[in-house]
């Protein structure tokens, strides 16, 4: 039984990719509970298989073997069509690049996911939410007439809107300088304390590691320590 209180819970979590003749071993059996409204940092150096752990926790990426229940959802059970339809609304995800449309202003970016969610208060959720990170002013823009930190805050609207349960951050602050970091970082901690989502970003900066409540290190594909900010 999985217990509700956990936002995720992965047992014994591989993750194998490359050919069958040169299989290269990612993930490598590893055991993880992250409970409800927790926020946790995840460090590691590069190679040690944070960004690929959080495409599996996320859904973007399938786990080889194990078992995985994200947000009340077994993950471990499901194909990729049906991790895409959990995702949507469970999840919210800021990446280093913003993955902003190009052809669409700052509200469509936020509303359109929710739309094709099926959110009938899609437009209204997006413009609150784009005011709610400083950007009321800037509905009607494109991303190429956003600063950086104005498209991060785009971005992380779009992840916020929808009211997931799990926000995911990799690298929120890696294209930014360091005010306008601080800044996005100040913004991603205000949204999720006002919404209550639990919160996993992969960071190397100790600064935004130690805002969380919890520091988790990898290592060769599995967990090197765990301990309290």
């Amino acid at each position: 039984m999985t217990n509700t209180q956990d936002a995720i819970r992965a047992r014994d979590l591989r993750l194998t990719l490359g050919s069958d003749a040169a299989p290269v071993e990612i993930l490598k059996g590893l055991d993880l509970t992250v409970a409800r409204g927790e926020t946790v940092a995840l460090l590691g150096p590069s190679g040690s298989g944070k960004s690929s752990l959080m495409a599996v926790l996320s859904g973007l990426e399938r786990a080889s073997s194990g078992s995985l229940h994200v947000a009340g959802a077994n993950f471990s059970a499901m194909d990729e069509d049906a991790l895409a339809h959990a995702r949507r609304g469970r999840i919210g995800i800021v990446l280093q690049a913003f993955h902003l449309l190009p052809t669409m202003t700052a509200l469509e970016n936020v509303a359109t996911p929710m739309e094709l969610g099926g959110e009938p208060e899609a437009q209204a959720r997006a413009r609150a939410e784009l005011e709610a990170v400083g950007l009321g002013h800037r509905l009607s823009h494109y991303p190429q007439q956003l600063s950086g930190g104005e498209q991060q805050r785009v971005a992380l609207a779009r992840a916020i809107a929808p009211r997931p349960e799990l926000i995911f951050a990799d690298e929120p602050t890696g294209n930014l300088d360091a005010a306008t970091g601080h800044e996005i970082v100040d913004l991603l901690f205000a949204r999720r304390a006002e919404t209550g989502a639990t919160l996993l970003v992969i960071t190397h900066d100790p600064e935004l590691a130690a805002k969380c409540a919890r520091v988790l290190t990898l290592g060769d594909g599995l967990i090197a320590s765990d301990t309290a900010a």
